[in-house]
């Protein structure tokens, strides 16, 4: 199996950011983690990919998985057939909302 191309926009502390890496160690996939709060034109590049504003993105392959929780990332690779099921847990919570200190 060919591991995927992954850019994943991301914070550096919220909650769902957490959980789309816990996913990716979960997998021990290889992914590019962008920093979309301290980064600017990687703000920008990111509303400009997925046609809206809310983190995590996560781009797979050319597709894009727009706002979205470690979860629904784990669902979109497992159906995509990009990773197969394991009984390895996370590190994190992969469905966590960020704090209110988080929040953007």
């Amino acid at each position: 199996m060919k591991p995927p191309k992954i850019i994943a926009y991301l914070k550096p502390s919220c909650g769902w950011s957490q959980g789309v890496r816990a996913i990716m160690r979960k997998h021990t996939l290889d992914y590019e983690d962008r920093d979309v709060i301290n980064n600017p034109s990687i703000y920008a590049e990111m509303v400009q990919k997925s046609g809206q504003n809310l983190s995590p993105c996560v781009e797979v392959n050319g597709h894009m998985l727009a706002d979205v929780s470690g979860d629904e990332v784990e669902a979109y690779l497992l159906k995509a057939g990009l990773v197969q099921a394991t009984t390895a847990v996370t590190d994190a919570p992969t469905n966590q909302a960020c704090d209110a200190h988080h929040h953007e």
